[in-house]
């Protein structure tokens, strides 16, 4: 007996308007089509499975801003003050005055020295010729090494070490101020000089910890290591990276059964998590041929790219088993799922793609890098989701159990659909308007508190209690200079910047900072002309001030440290430390400088910002600040322009855009409230959210529309809309919520940070679409003239 539902299908395939050129290109190859996406993934996955972690001082700061322009201009002319590591050698018995510790020391600075990576010429500790005191006798200055000569480890020595090293100026610096403690400063090379390659951050990290942390606490258990520095804690996030290949497991394991339970079959189930992680090896192998690593941040990538497959793919395997519970064989039910998803599943994911490349706007690298492999994802996930699954799933069809699923889910999961589809009830609709008006006025109201930057001590990508921060906080416990330090570049021209009204000027400056809130304490070379004029002067602080007469001046500064003033005497740094990096602090700082350097630059001396690495966090800060609002206009205005050219309606664009503008306000506010700022690791979270949320809206409005044209009212219309989409958009919101949710128990902080956020906008976006969409459709669409044209057109 024939199908009539199939009757109609067959006469719907054979008509040629009906069946559009690319379905019969793609169904009428499938072969051939099969074996170049079996080659593409061999080669790619070939590279995939090669590619390298990747990160680079340069790149995660904003190098276009002019911040970082001043400090690369003049790098040359300061000691590295953005790439270094600071090791704290404590010891947990008695202070550093024993021959025991003193042997340790001097073994962990030669074992420093000759790590790959260090700028040997500009590595500090009591060890090395260029830590010195001065003194002021009745003879004239007097100095020397901080290690005196003949230095034995015996108790005279050791004295004599206690006094030189009273001398020297370095206590709080490199002598803890407790005396149990002292430090091995060491400035990196970006790239090393001979080889030109860059530094491995993982390497250098790992032969941190084993050649000196593990090795010498092994050793002597009376020593404990303390470790911060940029490339430490770079090398801590990569080896974090490490625990991802868990939750990447994790998460498909989760998503794999949700999906069966969701589809009871086989094929629905493996086939989607197949091509979505062929999608995830297709785009690393892209990545790594075009020169791309995966840095700290760009490695969360692939698990969008697998969300982003299984979020199509759920539509497919969804409308492949309603058209096989009417009778289609396999071929059939995957030519009438191809064509009713391939126009609103290629705006979806050509949205999502303009979306993130949207990011590139952002002057960081390591964001532009992060838009580029989004954007090649989810270009992969276009050709394996409505190519390579659709052309599988022909074969395999949707197996018994599936079918067998769907059939008997009619009248009870239809009472569920009827009752939500009161959404779009006149009655509820308008309830619902006034729910997201409420929304939208609390999420604007503690989205005020939202800060740009970082919001706590230490580095905020790893949790508090990590090895990291711990010893960050160790190391501002116990010296008098952070870790966090701004440089402010004093230019003049050469053989200018000694003159009096230059170190007058920086002595102002200083004055303005250490009453400044957040300032733990400054130096430069007006603080030695200061000190040198003093001792000159039989030690009278009456004389603890800069010299008028330009004799003494220069006096004063003869032994200088190289680090504050240059060679050609055109640069001299004001060194000012932060008692921490926060968003806050960093604003009232840079703007005390800001407005002082406006008032008190001339042509004999500029004031500059700035160097150091809090410079950079003020540099990378002010572009992220800059940056948000523009990519999310942006990103809105790709996606509704996309939306716009599909559905030719101003009307629709609102109705998919406005739930997604509401779930962007209430992230903020979650943000705000729950202490997350805006940095590079959580602002393209807003705009993958976004891209990512537009899906659901454009699948639920594609499908109101079709049925509203059919002629059905609106509350019909979206009854068989959710029937038909709505259930696939719900489970899909919920398995990728479930999914990244599992990394909120990572040990990198900004991991946790970027799954309780994607947590939210996943379900939220979901929620919207299902919820408000309806609603804002009942009072924008009219679709009572939408039918009245339908009919009439019949």
């Amino acid at each position: 007996m024939s199908n009539p539902n199939h009757d109609r299908g067959d006469h719907y395939l054979t008509t040629p308007k009906a069946e559009p050129f690319l379905e019969r290109l793609i169904f009428n190859n499938r072969a051939v089509i099969l074996i170049g996406f079996l080659l593409l993934t061999v080669f790619l996955g070939y590279n995939a499975v090669k590619i390298q972690p990747d990160a680079s001082f340069e790149r995660m700061i904003p190098l276009e801003h002019p911040y970082v322009i001043n400090m690369l201009d003049h790098r040359n002319d300061l000691e590295n003050l953005g790439n270094f590591v600071r090791i704290a050698v404590e010891t947990k018995t008695g202070d550093i005055f024993s021959a025991e510790y003193m042997e340790t020391l001097k073994q962990i600075t030669d074992e420093v020295f000759y790590l790959d990576g260090v700028d040997r010429s500009g590595l500090k500790t009591l060890w090395t010729s260029n830590v010195r005191w001065v003194e002021v006798t009745e003879q004239g200055f007097q100095g020397g090494t901080v290690i005196p000569d003949g230095y034995d480890g015996s108790p005279a020595s050791l004295e004599q070490l206690r006094q030189n090293i009273l001398r020297s100026n370095e206590v709080g610096r490199l002598v803890s101020d407790n005396f149990q403690s002292t430090i091995v400063y060491a400035p990196l090379y970006e790239k090393n000089p001979e080889t030109g390659e860059p530094l491995d951050y993982a390497t250098f990290s790992r032969q941190l910890e084993e050649k000196i942390r593990d090795k010498y606490k092994e050793q002597n258990p009376n020593i404990d290591i303390h470790i911060v520095g940029f490339a430490k804690k770079v090398g801590d996030l990569i080896e974090g990276i490490g625990s991802i290949a868990w939750f990447a497991g994790i998460t498909i394991l989760l998503t794999t059964l949700l999906l069966f339970w969701y589809s009871r079959s086989i094929t629905g189930t493996l086939v989607p998590v197949f091509t979505s992680i062929v999608a995830v090896f297709l785009q690393l192998g892209a990545l790594r041929l075009l020169g791309y690593g995966l840095d700290p941040y760009s490695v969360l990538v692939p698990f969008l790219v697998f969300a982003i497959g299984i979020s199509h793919g759920v539509q497919i395997v969804n409308a492949m088993a309603v058209e096989a519970a009417k009778g289609f064989d396999a071929e059939t039910a995957a030519r009438l799922a191809f064509r009713a998803l391939y126009i609103p599943g290629m705006l979806a994911l050509v949205s999502d793609a303009f979306g993130f490349l949207t990011l590139f706007f952002i002057e960081i690298d390591v964001i532009r890098d992060l838009a580029i492999a989004a954007g090649l994802g989810v270009a992969f996930v276009i050709i394996t989701n409505l190519v390579l699954h659709v052309l599988i799933m022909s074969y395999l069809g949707i197996s018994k159990g599936g079918i067998r699923h769907v059939q008997n889910q009619g009248e009870k999961q239809d009472r569920k659909w009827r009752l939500m589809s009161y959404f779009a009830h006149p009655g509820v609709a308008p309830i619902s308007l006034l729910i997201a008006v409420i929304g939208l006025g609390l999420g604007l109201y503690y989205k005020q508190g939202l800060k740009v930057g970082d919001l706590d001590q230490g580095a905020p990508e790893l949790r508090a209690d990590s090895r990291y921060n711990l010893d960050n906080a160790y190391i501002i416990d116990n010296y008098s200079t952070s870790a966090d330090v701004l440089v402010v570049m004093v230019k003049t021209p050469e053989e200018q910047c000694t003159q009096y009204n230059v170190l007058r000027a920086m002595d102002s400056l200083q004055w303005e900072l250490q009453n400044t809130p957040g300032v733990q304490s400054s130096v430069s070379l007006a603080d030695v002309s200061k000190i040198v004029t003093k001792a000159l002067n039989e030690g009278n602080w009456k004389w603890y001030e800069i010299s008028r007469n330009q004799t003494i001046i220069n006096a004063s500064i003869r032994e200088a440290p190289s680090g504050l003033i240059n060679t050609n005497c055109s640069l001299t740094p004001v060194l000012v430390f932060l008692e921490d990096h926060k968003a806050e602090t960093l604003e009232t700082v840079v703007e005390r400088v800001e407005v002082f350097a406006e008032a008190n630059s001339d042509e004999d001396h500029t004031f500059l910002l700035a160097a150091g690495n809090a410079g950079v966090e003020a540099a990378t800060n002010e572009v992220i600040a800059n940056a948000k609002d523009m990519m999310l206009i942006l990103v809105y205005s790709v996606v509704s322009l996309m939306c716009l050219v599909t559905f030719r309606s101003i009307r629709a664009v609102l109705c998919i855009v406005v739930p997604l503008g509401l779930t962007s306000v209430l992230c903020e506010a979650i943000m705000s409230v729950s202490g997350i700022g805006i940095k590079v690791a959580t602002l393209p979270v807003i705009a993958l959210g976004v891209g990512i949320g537009v899906d659901y809206g454009i699948y639920i409005y594609s499908k109101l529309e079709k049925y509203l044209l059919e002629g059905k009212t609106l509350q019909d219309a979206y009854f068989e809309t959710l029937r038909s989409t709505g259930k696939a958009v719900i489970f899909t919101g919920i398995t990728l919520g479930l999914g990244v949710v599992t990394w909120i128990f990572s040990p990198i902080k900004f991991q946790a940070d970027m799954g309780f956020l994607l947590f939210f906008m996943f379900l939220w976006n979901m929620v919207g679409a299902i919820w408000l969409l309806p609603a804002l459709a009942r009072f924008l669409l009219r679709p009572d003239q939408m039918i009245a044209k339908a009919r009439a057109a019949k």
